[in-house]
């Protein structure tokens, strides 16, 4: 990374993993790794929290040269993100929304195209944002999903409808929580 200050952050930030609802570090270390390596130039997070997955993504895109898009729906939570982004120098590198994320989501217009979305959200609606999102990817884009195996039973749709979908090869790994990631084959 490099930045200390951004090191020091998300030190401060593991902390508060449980109250905010963080990914695990080791999620987030992965997610990092995975834009860089698929050289993603547009990531969606659905479920800013307090901005700690949102900060490894920035960092991961200042490699990519790439841009970033949050969705919020607790303007407490995404006021900390933003305040969090800006203190660690990514202030203009992304765009933070607040509402909720069907609705925000279904506003994108067809010019809005990502390459890496990441959903971190309210777990019954997973299914949802993959439907609605979906004709926003781009070929070859990846869709991470967090806590699929710790909330199993509120997100098995959208697991049966990703592994279903012909466009898209899906895995779980055992990361905490668990996390499945779908790459779009085309």
């Amino acid at each position: 990374m490099g930045n200390a200050i951004l090191e020091e952050t998300l030190k401060e930030l593991e902390v508060t993993q449980k109250e905010f609802w963080n990914v695990a570090k080791e999620t987030g270390n992965f997610l990092n790794m995975l834009v860089k390596m698929n050289n993603s130039q547009s990531v969606l997070e659905i479920g800013t929290s307090n901005g700690y997955s949102g900060l490894l993504f920035l960092d991961a895109l200042k490699s990519t040269g790439g841009m970033f898009t949050t969705i919020e729906f607790h303007d407490s939570r995404r006021l900390v993100a933003v305040e969090n982004y800006n203190k660690c120098g990514f202030s203009g590198k992304y765009n933070s929304l607040k509402g909720d994320a069907c609705e925000i989501l279904k506003s994108f217009c067809e010019k809005d195209k990502f390459d890496f979305v990441f959903i971190d959200a309210n777990k019954r609606e997973y299914v949802e944002y993959f439907k609605i999102i979906k004709p926003h990817l781009l070929p070859h884009s990846i869709i991470a999903a967090d806590n699929v195996n710790s909330h199993r039973e509120k997100i098995q749709t959208f697991l049966d409808s990703i592994y279903a979908d012909k466009d898209f090869q899906t895995e779980i790994l055992d990361l905490p929580g668990g996390l499945s990631v779908s790459y779009k084959l085309s």
